[in-house]
């Protein structure tokens, strides 16, 4: 059974709001594996292995630099567990994203081995007035 617990999704959370590699890629596995929102395949882009999840997570911050991810909870059930938020930023465009979201993760060892992200479809809301 996984020592993975709520406060480790607690960490993770505030690493993403902190824009902190670092921080993230402590708390992976080095075979972890990532699957994004959005990409061609079922499953979204798929990152594997921490070189590609590295360069997965940074992607984020690179197309939305005001990425945030609000309003969290988090549960934990063996080696599995659940984070709910409310993701926001902008586009490069302008347009805003706000939707709620959820990543599912798999735990081995107290880390993180796979990120399964999924959010709401919800269209993008004008760009705000300067």
């Amino acid at each position: 059974m996984s020592q993975a617990t709520v406060q480790l999704l607690e960490a993770f959370g505030d690493a993403w709001n902190r824009h902190d590699i670092d921080a993230l890629m402590s708390m992976v596995t080095d075979d972890c594996v990532f699957y994004t929102v959005a990409g061609p395949g079922v499953l979204g882009s798929t990152f594997k292995g921490t070189e590609e999840v590295h360069k997965g997570f940074e992607m984020a911050w690179q197309t939305i630099p005001d990425a945030a991810w609000k309003d969290a909870t988090h549960f934990v059930t063996g080696d599995r567990g659940v984070s709910e938020c409310t993701f926001s930023g902008t586009n490069a465009d302008g347009t805003r994203i706000e939707a709620r979201m959820v990543d599912v993760f798999t735990f081995r060892d107290g880390k993180i081995a796979v990120k399964n992200a999924f959010r709401k479809n919800r269209p993008v809301q004008p760009a705000v007035a300067a």
